[in-house]
């Protein structure tokens, strides 16, 4: 279990969401028959069928609609009850958020090899506590996910029910303490934006970037090192190679749409919420771009990132998860950014923290970046760079699905 986690974390290597990540990774990585059957047995449910049908009306909108000819998890995983009616492409990433809420595994709800199996009491509670989750939701927030999971789990598979003691509160009222910050004077969005893209070369030094390669070397697991290798083409396409022993792990996008693969498994087409993940990694005029992204940004005080202050710009809109951004007070720099996948049950974060920025062809680039989720996270150290050179678009572009097996013809034998 613990090789198939690596493997599942390496095939995320530029910070998108791989559905067999984390403690999913196993079930992913058995035949695709078994895959059916675990994906769903994560799929927690409500208690009746009746109560399916309403929750999947109460699925936001930034989850995903369901697409043309695209499988409801229903339709294509076993014994799917609570979260009927959501796109198959959902289930992983609702279990990867029940999972990080509760920091539990999949086999404290599952059974193994059968994972669409009753047999476990934790699922049946699951399949309450999502039923009165959505409940609490849809009555007193209109449907909004403002009550998840984690809001009284907090990463423990028992919910915290006590308020706990702080040590403020056992020295008494009137003890010396620290004095109450004052609210300070901070810039506006679009001054720490012009800010950072002026801190990096400039929008004229960023657009006559038209292609990079970087070839280094991926950190993670123990002190695991690994070869890594990332090819960026002008203006959203992108694909990281990460060579492991048993073969490559590959991410990609190709300007439309995302792709995965890692040894022994078909490729993986990413999902919308993937998809949006992975074009935001891909944005190769990222500095120039990222005041379009939102039609809205805030800023407040941001929490100290790799020992520097720092102001954070939030991105915002109606409808979609936000953009966090933590800018470097004195360089301008961004340290950190701070998306969120939407899942039908919530959202999953991934913080992706820079460093090491090195100036190369008149723009600055950060040569270390650390992608982490709840309970996992790895390093990318570049050590070579080389900046517009021929990439062939052929790099981006997915494999070509697997063909089913032809039956053997009359008198032939199974192959």
């Amino acid at each position: 279990m613990k090789r198939q986690r690596v493997i599942a974390w390496l095939s995320i290597s530029c910070g998108i969401l791989l559905c067999a990540i984390g403690p999913f990774a196993r079930s992913h990585a058995q035949s695709q028959n078994a895959t059916s059957q675990n994906s769903q047995g994560a799929g927690t449910a409500p208690v009746s069928d009746e109560a399916s049908g309403k929750h999947a009306a109460q699925e936001p909108k930034s989850a995903g609609q369901r697409a043309a000819g695209q499988k409801l998890a229903e339709e294509q995983f076993k014994n799917i009850q609570a979260l009927k009616g959501i796109p198959a492409d959902q289930l992983i990433p609702a279990m990867q958020f029940i999972s990080a809420s509760l920091g539990v595994e999949c086999d404290f709800c599952h059974v193994h090899e059968k994972m669409d199996s009753d047999d476990k009491k934790p699922k049946k509670t699951a399949r309450q506590m999502i039923t009165m989750m959505l409940d609490i939701d849809k009555n007193n927030f209109d449907g909004r996910l403002e009550v998840t999971c984690y809001t009284c789990h907090r990463g423990a598979a028992m919910p915290v029910s006590i308020p706990a003691i702080r040590d403020e509160e056992v020295a008494g009222p009137g003890a010396p303490g620290k004095k109450p910050v004052e609210n300070p004077v901070l810039p506006k969005p679009e001054e720490l934006l012009d800010k950072y893209l002026a801190a990096v070369g400039g929008a004229a030094a960023v657009e006559k970037i038209t292609s990079r390669v970087q070839k280094g070397k991926l950190m993670a697991f123990g002190g695991q090192s690994f070869p890594a290798e990332v090819y960026s083409k002008a203006p959203d396409k992108r694909v990281s190679v990460m060579h492991l022993k048993d073969g490559d792990s590959v991410t990609a996008f190709d300007g439309k749409r995302g792709w995965l693969s890692v040894p022994g498994r078909p490729a993986h087409m990413m999902s919308a919420s993937e998809n949006d993940s992975a074009r935001l990694d891909a944005d190769l005029h990222f500095p120039v771009r990222v005041k379009t992204l939102y039609p809205k940004y805030k800023v407040d005080s941001g929490e100290k990132t790799g020992g520097h202050d720092t102001f954070l710009v939030m991105g915002y809109e109606e409808g979609r998860p936000p953009l966090r951004l933590y800018f470097d007070t004195q360089t301008g720099l961004l340290l950190r950014l701070m998306r969120y996948a939407q899942s039908p049950v919530g959202l999953n974060p991934t913080q992706i923290d820079y460093a090491d920025y090195r100036e190369a062809d008149g723009v600055k680039v950060p040569f270390r970046w650390t992608v982490s989720r709840p309970g996992n996270h790895f390093t990318i150290q570049v050590e070579e760079m080389k900046q517009n050179v021929p990439v062939d678009d052929a790099k981006f572009a997915a494999p070509p699905p697997a063909q089913p097996a032809t039956p053997p013809g009359p008198g032939q034998k199974p192959q």
